[in-house]
């Protein structure tokens, strides 16, 4: 693979940014140094793990990015929720976006999985 940009896990982590990003924008003034700002910055971290962990010479390190990811995935989530409990986002919204979680979710663990095997064909 010569780019993580052709990785289809980091195409469905840049969609999700993307609905993050357009989803904030929605989102009350009050919250922009609070919610907003942590929803977006977590959103961003899903992709930008996966490319760093890409540019990583061995497999270990990139399983740890990929982890990383998956963290900032569920922190994402969670904001999301947040935004539901403060009736920021509809019940539809978050249903929404976690159809988007859960492929985003199956596409990393299966590239972390992929990894894993890589690795073990190393030693």
């Amino acid at each position: 693979m010569a780019s993580f940009t052709d990785l289809e896990v980091w195409k469905q982590s840049r969609k999700i940014r993307i609905w993050i990003s357009e989803a904030a924008k929605k989102f009350p003034v009050e919250e922009k140094y609070r919610l907003t700002d942590q929803i977006v910055r977590s959103s961003r971290s899903i992709g930008n793990n996966i490319a760093e962990g890409h540019g990583r010479f061995h497999y270990q390190d990139n399983i740890r990015f990929c982890i990383i990811a998956r963290g900032s995935l569920s922190e994402t989530l969670d904001h999301l929720m947040i935004a539901l409990d403060e009736k920021i986002v509809t019940e539809e919204v978050l249903l929404s976006f976690q159809t988007e979680y859960e492929s985003c979710l199956r596409l990393l663990n299966g590239y972390i999985q992929y990894l894993k095997n890589k690795k073990g064909d190393e030693l």
